[in-house]
């Protein structure tokens, strides 16, 4: 299969809360009020250690939006998603961008 590559993270950070792999720096957190799956989400402008899955469209709260879920690396957990079209003009700005459910996170301060 090869070797697992695992990019770390320094500062503030949030990390899987399955198995505490690096995904995000709290710098690039953009929103807390999304909802998710499982609850309350947060939108992130990057995150690192994810794999996408495959496309589809589905309809959220706010349209019909393309999304891929993101895989931790690492222990292999939905843990989220990633916007990767919009249909309406207004929801344009989260393509590109990753939302990680609360739920299945934790948050690091140093």
């Amino acid at each position: 299969m090869g070797r697992l590559f695992i990019e770390y993270l320094e500062g503030d950070i949030f990390v899987c809360k399955s198995c505490s792999t690096h995904l995000a720096k709290r710098a690039e957190l953009t929103s807390k009020a999304f909802q998710g799956s499982t609850g309350k989400a947060y939108l992130f402008n990057k995150c690192v250690n994810v794999s996408v899955g495959v496309l589809e469209d589905r309809f959220l709260t706010t349209g019909l939006h393309t999304v891929g879920d993101i895989y931790c690396n690492s222990c292999s957990t939905v843990i989220g998603w990633k916007y990767e079209a919009a249909f309406e003009e207004s929801q344009k700005y989260k393509v590109g961008k990753f939302i990680l459910e609360k739920s299945l996170i934790s948050s690091i301060y140093v």
